[in-house]
């Protein structure tokens, strides 16, 4: 029943898909050979209750939050909802917790968003001696913590399973690696677009990458793997260096390589983030079949 994470995943938002067009999805990615499929929360579909819907109809998909919003829920419902899935998804159920981003918790959800580490460690305590009193299941589902610089990747490695980076290069990878120690997980997300026009592949990434951007969280991640300010003074106008280093673009053997690098910078799995050529919203299912693991 151990939860088996496997080396490649992808990362997808499915609100623009109907519950049928998600299993369907779900049930491709099996196919194509797929370990994990990780989706957001945001301002869109509750995350468990996908889940949980496409655990029904899959057999051996891990599913992952990437992330739930700690704010979302108080730390009791949290562990309800940990217990449960781990229940209804033995062994296939990873719960990835962050703090999300002051806008959407403050603005967009009215809470106060208090220092990213301390509210976390909180929240895990929290989580710890809240009180369930359900039938346990056999074995909880790990839990895995949306990090990106060295305080709360270190909080990642000692408090759950590991980390799950958002927006990150090689390079970070193989920083976190050092800082979390050999044994944690380390799974992080990297966006590819099957496009070799280096113009079209660059509009479509700075289009991907351009809400991101304005996220003081990311911005201090990035200023540490030494980027400036002005990489990303115009969002929608990010820098050569910096759109080829978050989103891996070309043809399929260039987007392998950046994975590979993932890989030997430390990852333990990657979930990769199907970016449509084109710049338009939606996933890109032929990047998706190109990279396949079981093709």
């Amino acid at each position: 029943m151990t939860t088996e994470i496997g080396r490649l995943g992808v990362w997808a938002a499915l609100d623009g898909q109907s519950p049928d067009e998600n299993v369907a999805f779900a049930q491709q990615l099996e196919r194509w050979g797929y370990s994990a499929l990780w989706i957001p929360e945001a301002v869109g579909l509750d995350p468990f209750s996908t889940l949980g819907y496409l655990a029904a109809h899959t057999e051996k998909l891990v599913l992952c939050t990437g992330i739930a919003n700690l704010y979302a829920r108080d730390p009791m419902t949290m562990k309800a909802i940990h217990k449960t899935m781990s229940q209804l998804a033995p062994g296939r159920f990873v719960l990835g917790i962050g703090v999300s981003h002051k806008h959407l918790v403050s603005n967009a959800r009215g809470h106060e968003y208090k220092k990213p580490v301390p509210a976390m460690r909180d929240f895990l305590d929290a989580m710890e001696g809240a009180i369930y009193m359900a039938r346990p299941p056999e074995e909880d589902a790990p839990i895995v913590l949306a990090a990106l610089r060295p305080l709360m990747l270190k909080l990642a490695a000692t408090r759950t399973r590991g980390a799950h980076p958002y927006f990150v290069t090689p390079e970070h990878t193989r920083r976190a690696r050092e800082r979390m120690g050999p044994d944690a997980w380390l799974c992080p997300e990297q966006k590819v677009i099957l496009e070799t026009d280096p113009g079209r592949a660059r509009a479509a990434a700075r289009n991907a990458m351009a809400i991101y951007l304005r996220a003081p969280n990311y911005q201090n991640n990035l200023r540490e793997l030494g980027f400036e300010d002005a990489d990303w003074a115009d969002p929608a106008h990010a820098s050569d260096r910096l759109v080829d280093a978050i989103v891996a673009w070309g043809d399929e053997a260039a987007l392998r390589e950046r994975i590979a690098a993932h890989h030997d910078a430390g990852a333990t799995h990657v979930c990769i983030q199907p970016i449509r050529p084109d710049g338009a919203m939606g996933i890109d299912r032929d990047v998706l079949e190109a990279l396949a693991p079981g093709a």
